[in-house]
């Protein structure tokens, strides 16, 4: 059998006894990923402190034929970041020592940094500055910006700031061979060839290693309202955002839908969280404004008076402080905890377009409930880009382990449904592990043949996350 000993030795000796882990109990955070679907295994953790380090560890991987997961905050939720090695014939790369923020540009509107910076600290230090960058979603504390532009991470902003990769510039990549790829430039205009940081922003470490970027910086606001609004169902919800879309446009930077279920788990099971509207509705959306412009909370209100006026929403509460609306956040982002807290949850990350939100979640509503009665819908997300967390919890008084069992067969009935209605089965966490069999379902042989063409070119030797993304060659 093939040993790696002596790579594996000179990979201690780049990165010192600070850079490298082997101990079992030492080992055991970076080889499990966050709800616990899959346990890798590897020789070790490499944790370089520098680009050039990463660039001597991947060149001695390369010249040896020793498999790399690059990994960063480990937050992934598709296995994409956990290991696929035995214990002998590959490493993680870990970027979290790689902390440092290089520079920021106020008038330029950039900020630098490298791959191991904490989401919430590049935010922090943009606020410092004068400034936002808006990437924000509920990892943001531990989650880190290599992983989130090598996964292309969306979140709550992504209707007026878009995904990750609409949010940086230039990127510093180490290659599957070792060299480095310094493209850190500040750029809005580089028409200059291939744009090649596209290829790495949502690779998933298979093409090569983000050690570095540089991101782009918005304005701050200075004027936020938030509100939540109850209505009947999907489609009136979803005529709400088209005319608060007409009057606010760019000023709303979110739109959030979430049903009654997750409103009334996360009120049960939440400590601190209640539901703001007196009645119970079928159907609710958040919606936060923000810019510039001192009147927007009386457009906000104007808008929603009129929908109250029409029949189209309920009811509605816009927060009075930052505080509140602080409140009305969190009642959103706490319902993934909720629900694992009523039992088994089957998940999808789907979107459609925009303008078929209601009608997806009628017919996989329908769809499911007919396949088994009783399951719970939980159905929440980020309504304004289209992308719908259709959860499915299990029928009360279900064994788990059983409704578990049936995940896939959920997966394939409301991607099926996606497929046929144009749209995507990973909305925003990707492909990893767990949706290698959908890419190769969905995607047309062109797209897999496209795929696997720039992967050979760039990683000959397939050292690069192994076993992810692409599916296993006929």
């Amino acid at each position: 059998m093939k040993t790696y000993a002596d790579a594996l030795d000179r990979i201690r000796d780049v990165v010192g006894p600070k850079g490298w882990i082997d101990n079992e109990g030492d080992m055991a955070p970076y080889l499990i990923e966050p709800r616990g679907l899959y346990q890798g295994a590897c020789a070790g953790i490499a944790r370089p402190a520098s680009t050039d380090e990463v660039s001597r560890i991947v060149a001695i991987c390369s010249d040896t034929g020793l498999g790399i997961t690059p990994q960063s905050g480990n937050t992934g939720l598709v296995g994409g970041n956990v290991p696929m090695f035995s214990e002998q014939d590959g490493i993680i790369v870990s970027t979290e020592r790689m902390t440092t923020i290089r520079d920021i540009d106020v008038a330029n509107r950039t900020m630098t940094v490298e791959a191991g910076v904490i989401l919430a600290d590049v935010q922090t230090a943009a606020d410092d500055a004068g400034a936002l960058f808006p990437l924000s979603l509920a990892a943001e504390g531990s989650c880190r910006i290599g992983g989130n532009l090598a996964t292309n991470a969306g979140g709550v902003q992504v209707l007026r700031y878009g995904n990750a990769r609409d949010m940086v510039l230039g990127l510093e990549v180490v290659l599957p061979d070792g060299r480095v790829w310094d493209g850190l430039k500040g750029l809005r205009k580089d028409n200059t060839g291939y744009d090649m940081k596209h290829l790495f922003v949502g690779s998933e470490g298979t093409l090569g290693i983000i050690t570095a970027a540089v991101l782009k910086l918005f304005p701050k606001p200075t004027t936020r309202e938030v509100c939540i609004c109850g209505a009947a169902d999907a489609s009136a919800i979803m005529e709400l955002f088209s005319r608060i879309n007409g009057v606010l446009g760019d000023s709303i930077t979110a739109f959030e839908l979430f049903n009654r279920f997750a409103v009334e788990i996360t009120a049960a099971h939440i400590p601190g969280v209640r539901d703001p509207l007196d009645d119970a509705h079928g159907q609710y959306a958040l919606i936060e404004v923000a810019g510039q412009s001192a009147g927007l909370k009386e457009q906000l209100e104007a808008t929603l008076g009129i929908a109250l006026q029409d029949g189209i929403i309920d009811d509605a509460v816009i927060a009075a402080s930052g505080a509140q609306g602080d409140e009305l956040w969190r009642l959103r982002e706490s319902i993934p905890e909720a629900q694992k807290l009523v039992g088994g949850s089957i998940k999808h990350d789907v979107a459609v377009a925009v303008s078929k939100v209601p009608e997806f979640l009628e017919r996989a509503t329908k769809m499911v409930e007919a396949e088994m009665p009783g399951i719970r819908i939980c159905a929440f997300g980020h309504a304004g880009d289209g992308n719908i967390h259709f959860n499915l919890s299990q029928p009360e008084g279900m064994d788990a382990e059983a409704y578990l069992g049936k995940w896939g067969h959920f997966n394939r009935l409301v991607h099926d449904l996606i497929d046929t209605m144009g749209g995507s089965f990973s909305a925003e966490h990707g492909i990893g592990q767990l949706k290698i069999g959908d890419l190769e379902r969905y995607k047309s042989e062109v797209e897999i043949d496209l795929m696997r063409t720039l992967k050979t070119a760039l990683d000959p030797k397939g050292i690069m996350n192994p076993g992810k993304v692409l599916p296993p060659s006929a």
